[in-house]
């Protein structure tokens, strides 16, 4: 049977509901209805239905969603019950921060590896993992069974090594570089551009000012 395709924008919103769904069952909730779901996570209860019914509802008539079941299953939905082993290619202040982050395994995301072309970083310990030089990157990747690379490398060198970590068996791509990726249909690839959401606040700040602040402001 073919899997039905599902939108973008219900796919963005999983990670929400799992989060939330997550803090519900550390706190002891049991069920929950779509309304009350909804009050939390300022998504119309119409959407919730209609999103979950993509997947086959899991709701009941009067009596709303079983919180651990429903957070297992999206789990299973986002692929979360399974491990994925990742390595971050950047041992500079963000590539270090990320893989000191403990909540990545609670997750099922494995840190096997991080890699860098300063020979003064490597040796270095990130938590437990030592960084290892970019000439042993591809073996690393090849022999370790390595589904993700994290980029937190300078744009100029992001497109090459992305060839290469493709070329070695990586599935997708978290790029934290300031460059589009252009990649292999069926290589995953999410863009995090830090700046661009820092630009998006702005933005918001501007707008939600008012008419004269626009003026003293200039252009």
């Amino acid at each position: 049977m073919e899997e039905k395709e599902i939108s973008r924008a219900v796919v963005k919103r999983l990670p929400r509901y799992y989060r939330y769904l997550g803090d519900l069952l550390e706190s002891g909730v049991e069920r929950i209805s779509s309304n009350e779901l909804s009050e939390k996570m300022q998504v119309t209860a119409s959407q919730i239905r209609q999103d979950l019914n993509n997947f086959g509802g899991f709701g009941q008539q009067g009596y709303g969603y079983n919180v651990e079941y429903l957070y297992n299953e999206i789990g299973k939905i986002l692929g979360l019950d399974r491990q994925h082993n990742f390595i971050i290619v950047g041992a500079g202040n963000l590539g270090r921060a990320l893989g000191n982050y403990l909540n990545f395994e609670r997750r099922g995301f494995i840190f096997r590896g991080i890699f860098d072309c300063n020979p003064e970083l490597v040796g270095m310990k990130v938590r437990d993992v030592s960084v290892m030089p970019m000439e042993e990157m591809e073996r690393f990747v090849r022999e370790n069974n390595i589904d993700i690379a994290v980029l937190t490398i300078p744009k100029t060198g992001a497109v090459p090594v992305a060839e290469k970590l493709v070329q070695n068996g990586i599935r997708a791509i978290w790029n934290f570089a300031h460059v589009d990726l252009n990649v292999p249909e069926g290589i995953q690839v999410e863009n995090v551009h830090l700046s661009d959401s820092l630009m998006k606040l702005s933005y918001n700040i501007r707008r939600g000012q008012k008419p004269e602040e626009f003026e003293d402001g200039g252009t």
